[in-house]
């Protein structure tokens, strides 16, 4: 069940902060963490009170695989600068970034996958531009993250719709 929470928060996470940064160092990392990053990691999916929005599971197994195999150089972006404006943008915005997420979710068509994937990028698009420049490279490693998942998902998936999906949103904002 923690796991389970964890790896959800894990991934709604990384598409909050475009698409995965804050989620980097999972729990076995995290005490190496400065403290606003784990409370980012700890929080963050509070912070985003999704009704209707869903990660799929298998997305949820390989972002995670990807932020845990994240180089040094791309965990150095997490400082307590970075995370403590996150922190502060998501404790702000983040009613208004789950009703948006929920809205495009429910508007989506076809299977969950094309769902999670349209909704989500539309709304790291939206927001993206808002989130303090603090966090900027914070963001380039979730781009990273984002761009690596979704190209994986794209040649993992089995149905046409997921395929197509995945590739349409694998270039990111």
């Amino acid at each position: 069940m923690i796991l389970s929470r964890t790896v959800q928060r894990t991934a709604l996470t990384a598409v909050i902060v475009s698409a995965s940064a804050l989620t980097v160092p999972a729990s076995a990392q995290a005490a190496e963490l400065p403290p606003a990053c784990q409370t980012a990691l700890l929080e963050t999916l509070d912070k985003f009170p999704v009704v209707d929005f869903t990660v799929p599971e298998k997305v949820q197994n390989v972002v995670l695989v990807e932020v845990l195999n994240l180089s040094d150089a791309d965990q150095g972006a997490f400082t307590e600068a970075a995370c403590t404006a996150w922190n502060d943008w998501a404790t702000t915005n983040g009613k208004a970034v789950a009703g948006d997420l929920d809205t495009r979710y429910r508007n989506a068509a076809g299977p969950v996958c094309n769902k999670f994937a349209r909704s989500a990028l539309a709304t790291i698009k939206k927001y993206a531009p808002n989130v303090p420049s603090a966090t900027r490279e914070l963001e380039k490693v979730a781009k990273k993250v984002w761009g690596t998942s979704m190209q994986k998902l794209e040649t993992q998936a089995t149905n046409a719709d997921c395929r197509q999906a995945y590739n349409a949103v694998k270039v990111g904002w």
